[in-house]
């Protein structure tokens, strides 16, 4: 009998589970409360899972072009940014040409949204005109990347539906200052010589400023000015000599 019970307690005797440091289940267990974070964070950042890649592609591209400027804007970097695959941003918009075309069309629109609100903050149309033109220059120097790709036509697909209707209405936003003291609707497709001759002074002056700004040229004149005297105000002043006396004087 004591031979038998002896067998017995040695047939049912289960083997003891090899136990795991606490360390070491403390340490698995981390690891898998961080990969499910992980995926959490991933789903709710992920372009995929909002719906709107599109955008957040054209979002991206904004970053990268205001970070890195026009030259390094690719469309690698900015899947990079977006945090997606290469192949996305030529499955929505078929090559580079086709991605800062439909960014300039963005920056045409906001473009035109912040001269049409600063128009309508004068009480007369010299104040209209000098609060476009101040804004027009406070927009670039805020994304001078955006702004000179909005006139980088040779990277660009003046074809395309939303960059041409943004275009055209920022040159009819143009237009309608002209308008307002030189008769005739100069927002259209035919122009007389004199509206002509008149939208492009007044680009060109606007314009030319930006640039210089944008490029650092003008600091051989402004460190000639009186203390406090910046770029904005030196542009106040030349608008009131140029542009003022333009608008004074109708034809």
């Amino acid at each position: 009998m004591t031979t038998y019970n002896i067998t017995m307690t040695k047939q049912t005797k289960t083997a003891k589970p090899r136990a795991v440091p606490q360390d070491r289940r403390k340490k698995a267990a981390g690891h898998s409360q961080a990969k499910g974070a992980a995926k959490k964070t991933a789903g709710a950042e992920s372009p995929y899972h909002h719906g709107d890649l599109h955008g957040a592609l054209l979002k991206a591209a904004e970053i990268v072009l205001e970070r890195d400027g026009l030259s390094g804007l690719t469309l690698r970097a900015v899947a990079r940014e977006a945090g997606v695959s290469h192949a996305a941003p030529t499955h929505h918009f078929g090559d580079l040409t086709g991605l800062v075309s439909e960014l300039a069309a963005i920056g045409f629109r906001n473009f035109n949204a912040t001269m049409t609100a600063a128009g309508a903050s004068g009480t007369t149309p010299l104040e209209s005109a000098l609060a476009r033109a101040k804004a027009y220059l406070a927009y670039a120097r805020a994304q001078p990347g955006m702004y000179q790709l909005m006139f980088r036509t040779e990277r660009l697909d003046m074809t395309r539906p939303n960059l041409r209707e943004a275009a055209n209405a920022s040159f009819a936003g143009l237009a309608s200052v002209v308008g307002a003291h030189h008769p005739g609707n100069v927002a259209t497709d035919a122009l007389t010589i004199e509206q002509a001759a008149q939208i492009a002074r007044t680009w060109s002056l606007v314009h030319g400023f930006t640039m210089l700004t944008l490029d650092g040229r003008l600091t051989d004149i402004l460190r000639r000015l009186p203390d406090g005297t910046d770029a904005e105000k030196l542009f106040v002043e030349m608008l009131k000599i140029t542009v003022a006396r333009a608008m004074e004087t109708p034809k």
